[in-house]
């Protein structure tokens, strides 16, 4: 392994679109890339997090990838993609165009290790050595950091404990029973797949779902979720999820399921055993699988050096920047949690390097 020492003058953590659209602006704003700020991406491929999913996740309403700013230019739309391809696939693509294109010139496999505080500089340590920068912005997303909340029983499971971001296919699940816990898109995505596969399914969720009529996420949904991501941010809490903010739009595929009845949740479960798992009547379901579609939360390990955490569990964080080193900026993170902040927050972010430099 090369133990190399470089020098820029901004390191950016990750290439999905929160990175990228930060990498956009710099480019912009007549920074060089490769020289004056450096892309270290830890995936083996473009796509962010999405290079991750699994085969029949396809784009459509319920999973929506907004367009980098400037993808116009490359004759390139989300909107206008192949929606029968693995959306994987259709980002990962995307992505790589969009990169060449603008000469980002990522630089991956290179896994960030730590970030800490030397002076007047900050040294980012990584797979290939270290780089020392004046400024970092960490992009990282939350894929890296899977949550599955810890229920009685856990470990006492015969069968397999399945996160979204180890789901791979419906069919590894064929001829048994399942039961799916989350009440995002993904677990009802899951619960889609399943159906006709699985020998049984059944569906918990910490708290009712709420399916909004429209059919797609609306600006009014969309404003309250950033609303209450932002709040947090600003407060150093952790942050909410998405889908409490937004409700779960009710497709056409999503309202057929709950109509035949396959799309009704239970409160989850008290605890697991061996075989099956326990509702709060004392009834019992078997199962050969739970699927955790419980999320993630925010990948800010190699940041603990720097001490940023608060007590109420959360990073305090304003129009992207760290109150507690303003050398630090979140992109991806609080009210730009999803794509429907990203892209903004990457040029606001790219502002605020500039005013600095």
């Amino acid at each position: 392994m090369s133990t190399t020492t470089t020098q820029t003058q901004v390191v950016v953590i990750g290439a999905g679109q929160a990175g990228l659209a930060v990498a956009y602006y710099l480019r912009r704003f007549e920074l060089d890339p490769g020289v004056d700020f450096l892309v270290y991406d830890r995936g083996p491929s473009t796509g962010g997090a999405w290079q991750h999913r699994w085969d029949a996740l396809k784009l459509g309403s319920a999973h929506h990838v907004t367009d980098l700013p400037g993808m116009a230019e490359l004759g390139l739309s989300f909107e206008t993609a192949d929606r029968s391809l693995p959306a994987r696939d259709i980002v990962a693509g995307y992505y790589r165009r969009y990169e060449e294109h603008f000469g980002l010139d990522v630089r991956r496999p290179v896994a960030v290790s730590s970030v800490f505080d030397r002076g007047a500089d900050l040294v980012v340590q990584h797979s290939e050595g270290e780089t020392i920068t004046r400024m970092v912005v960490n992009a990282s997303g939350t894929w890296g950091s899977p949550f599955i909340p810890y229920y009685p029983g856990m470990g006492d499971f015969a069968g397999r404990h399945v996160h979204t971001s180890t789901y791979r296919s419906a069919q590894e699940f064929a001829g048994q029973s399942v039961v799916v816990v989350g009440g995002g898109t993904s677990a009802i995505g899951f619960l889609l797949e399943l159906e006709g596969v699985a020998s049984s399914l059944a569906w918990a969720t910490r708290r009712p779902v709420e399916f909004r009529d429209e059919s797609e996420l609306t600006i009014e949904g969309g404003v309250a979720a950033v609303a209450q991501q932002d709040a947090a941010a600003r407060a150093g809490k952790a942050l909410p999820s998405i889908v409490s903010g937004t409700g779960v739009p009710r497709t056409r595929r999503i309202a057929a399921g709950v109509e035949r009845g396959l799309l009704k949740e239970r409160p989850m479960f008290t605890r697991i055993e061996e075989r099956a798992v326990v509702w709060p009547d004392g009834t019992r379901t078997p199962a050969d699988a739970i699927i955790w579609a419980t999320g993630f939360r925010p990948e800010l390990r190699h940041l603990a050096p720097l001490r940023l955490r608060e007590k109420a569990g959360g990073l305090t964080v304003a129009s992207g920047a760290s109150w507690q080193d303003p050398r630090i900026f979140l992109a991806g993170y609080g009210p730009q949690a999803s794509t429907i902040g990203a892209n903004r927050a990457g040029r606001v972010i790219a502002r605020q390097i500039m005013a600095q430099l």
